[in-house]
């Protein structure tokens, strides 16, 4: 946690629709993509998002998913042609719970919030946020808000 605030997540509705749509296209393996967007002390604004292909072995991405160096910049220049930054990562969960696993854990890096999404039989089926602590003992859950579009 942020000085001991819990983080937000603010998510608009239709973005959350493109993350889950690339993420369950991906089922029954896992899929990831960046989070574009800002952050003011404790409440992070995603307002964009970079889908990628995962780049871990074939046999393993039911359960594993890989971003590269290569990827992160990547979306570095492409947050930056919007002037956003990447604020989060977001993957799925097929068929499992949206909270981090072990390997989560070690994979993580405490500046980025972690969006994960849980696909149950291909169509999604819960999310949750959260942290990395910065003692990478754990995660903080952050609050997740979906928010609907201003005009609907």
């Amino acid at each position: 946690m942020a000085d001991g605030k819990r983080m937000n997540l603010n998510i608009p509705a239709a973005l959350y629709r493109q993350i889950t749509a690339h993420l369950s296209t991906a089922y029954p393996k896992e899929a990831a993509g960046l989070l574009l967007g800002t952050a003011d002390g404790s409440s992070w604004h995603a307002s964009r998002m970079l889908p990628l292909a995962n780049k871990f072995a074939q046999a393993e991405q039911y359960h594993r998913y890989l971003i590269t160096a290569e990827d992160m910049l990547e979306g570095e220049d492409h947050a930056a042609s919007f002037g956003l930054d990447v604020v989060g990562v977001f993957h799925s969960h097929p068929d499992s719970a949206p909270e981090p696993s072990a390997y989560d854990c070690q994979h993580a890096l405490p500046w980025y919030l972690y969006l994960i999404v849980s696909i149950a039989a291909g169509e999604p089926a819960g999310a949750r946020a959260w942290q990395l602590r910065e003692d990478r003992s754990d995660f903080n859950e952050a609050a997740l808000v979906v928010a609907p579009a201003a005009n609907a």
